[in-house]
């Protein structure tokens, strides 16, 4: 039986703990026999090599990643900056599409890039301007964290995270802007200052940045964001994702977390998709035409654009 005097914690408030440290444990009174019995036992779940976690929670990309990324600073012999994808993930940015199986950190010149299995780590000139702190956690700013994972990711996720960012992060387009300037002349450089020219905090989900995305790529006339329609008398008849105002045509991104909102105490889905069906017809009743598309439709970019390019024509 393991003594029930000891507790391993790694911070005050986490009681139970989710994360155990083994060199933590250790030092508390366990000894590596005790740390296996857990283990087969499930009473503690291996996280990476040397980090356990209480129990065998349900954990999704995001919470995941942010308990690696305690484990590996935990672990590291000099001080670093979180940076890349572990910055977006505590800056709470979107993931879609944003590889998470490495912590990315950046350190400042003489410091060398250099990857593991677990650990990319970053060299790169860091102004203060640059570095925030989650927590007790230096971080790369939210405009860095945006440029860095644009300069390296495809554009589509870029775009989402660039979004998300101005709409949500506390930033402006002139803040990338700066960033981007900085950095004028490194690797990435003008992949970044594509997304930085298209990001747009107008967008309110992955989705419809996803969809936007395609569009510019497809070469597709770029549509206004969140669309406003009124009626003669000047009252809102409803308020789209995407318009086309000069061919008449609205455009409808229809996620799942969109109808969540939407959805008011005592109503169910039927009440909701019964009303946005009325909406529509409004719609339609003053005179524009309507395409709608989900996420699946996204997986097949050339039927997606034709269809919006044939309502359009």
């Amino acid at each position: 039986m393991l003594p029930d005097r000891r507790r391993v914690s790694t911070s005050p408030d986490d009681d139970p703990p989710r994360l155990v440290l083994r060199r933590a444990a250790l030092r508390q009174g366990y000894v590596d026999d005790e740390i296996a019995v857990l283990r087969r036992r499930g009473t503690w779940t291996s996280l990476q090599r040397g980090a356990y976690l209480v129990g065998d929670p349900a954990l999704g990309r995001r919470a995941r990643h942010l308990l690696v990324l305690q484990a590996t600073l935990a672990g590291l012999r000099t001080s670093a900056v979180v940076s890349h994808a572990s910055a977006a993930a505590l800056h709470g940015l979107p993931l879609w599409n944003v590889p998470l199986n490495q912590v990315h950190v950046t350190r400042r010149p003489p410091a060398r890039t250099d990857s593991d299995t677990r650990l990319r780590s970053h060299a790169a000139r860091l102004p203060e301007e640059d570095v925030v702190h989650v927590g007790p956690v230096p971080v790369t700013s939210v405009a860095r964290t945006v440029v860095d994972l644009a300069r390296v990711l495809p554009f589509a996720p870029a775009l989402s995270i660039a979004d998300a960012a101005l709409r949500h992060g506390g930033i402006a387009p002139e803040d990338l802007r700066r960033v981007l300037e900085a950095a004028s002349g490194t690797r990435g450089t003008r992949a970044a200052r594509r997304v930085v020219a298209a990001a747009d905090g107008r967008s309110e989900s992955v989705g419809e940045s996803r969809s936007r995305a395609i569009m510019i790529q497809s070469g597709l006339p770029l549509p206004d964001l969140q669309v406003e329609v009124r009626d003669a008398g000047g009252v809102l008849v409803g308020r789209c994702d995407f318009g086309w105002s000069d061919h008449r045509v609205l455009g409808e991104f229809d996620g799942r977390v969109k109808y969540g909102r939407l959805l008011r105490p005592g109503q169910t889905p039927g009440d909701v998709v019964f009303e946005e069906k009325r909406r529509e017809d409004a719609l339609r009743d003053e005179g524009f035409g309507m395409v709608r598309w989900v996420w699946w439709d996204l997986d097949s970019p050339v039927a997606f654009t034709t269809r919006i390019a044939d309502r359009l024509r």
